[in-house]
């Protein structure tokens, strides 16, 4: 049994856990001598606007942590497209340059075979105890360079010659009118004639080259194996 003895009389002894009373104690007490009640909304207003900035500077940054490696992600992605980009358009200036060398060569070669073709058509109609004396070109054919595409103009070209049947001239030319590579067939005169003492029918036609479909143009190798 302890015996507790009070060296200051006319004081009372402090219970244990006085210190959290006092505060509680001196808290109710200071909100009891505040009697301006914005003062206490406004107090609390400032804890709380307080708390909402303290909590979104927390949320922000974590927000910015999270987006670090995304950020990453899309700069690499970003340097990829680049450098699709890039080739895309190098691989752009590689097929302008050969579409303008290839223009340029059809432009060069695009009359090369036009005369083979007069000439061999006219052979193919000329019918027997026909012949013909001359064979020039009108229009020359030419190539016209447009902002879309080249133009080829027709090559308008004139036969003159003779024959001994009259009937072997409109077969002469409903032949050349059949021909796929030429048109605008167009008898421009015929009238007979004496030559070498016999009557012959002089005749002058007048037509224009045009290429054919591809279904009447017929390639070949040039070299074959010969065995």
């Amino acid at each position: 049994m302890m015996i507790t003895v009070n060296l200051r009389p006319g004081q009372k002894r402090k219970a244990a856990g006085g210190g959290a009373k006092q505060l509680f104690s001196g808290l109710k007490g200071g909100m009891a001598r505040v009697k301006d009640p914005f003062l206490v909304g406004s107090v609390g207003l400032c804890a709380a606007v307080a708390a909402f900035l303290g909590w979104s500077i927390v949320r922000s940054n974590a927000a910015y942590n999270a987006l670090g490696p995304r950020l990453e992600q899309v700069r690499d992605e970003q340097k990829r497209f680049d450098n699709l980009l890039r080739q895309k358009h190098r691989a752009e200036l590689i097929r302008d340059s050969l579409l303008s060398q290839i223009a340029t060569i059809r432009g060069v070669d695009g009359s090369r075979y036009v005369w083979p073709h007069v000439l061999d058509e006219v052979a193919k109609a000329l019918p027997p105890y026909t012949w013909l004396t001359t064979l020039s070109t009108q229009v020359a054919a030419a190539v016209a360079d447009t902002a879309d595409q080249a133009v080829e103009r027709p090559l308008l070209f004139r036969m003159e010659g003779r024959t001994m049947d009259l009937e072997a001239y409109t077969r002469f030319l409903r032949q050349l009118g059949a021909s796929p590579w030429l048109s605008d067939v167009t008898p421009l005169e015929a009238k007979t004639i004496v030559e070498k003492e016999r009557p012959v029918t002089q005749f002058i036609i007048q037509a224009s080259f045009r290429r054919a479909d591809s279904a009447y143009i017929r390639t070949v190798p040039l070299s074959q194996s010969v065995r």
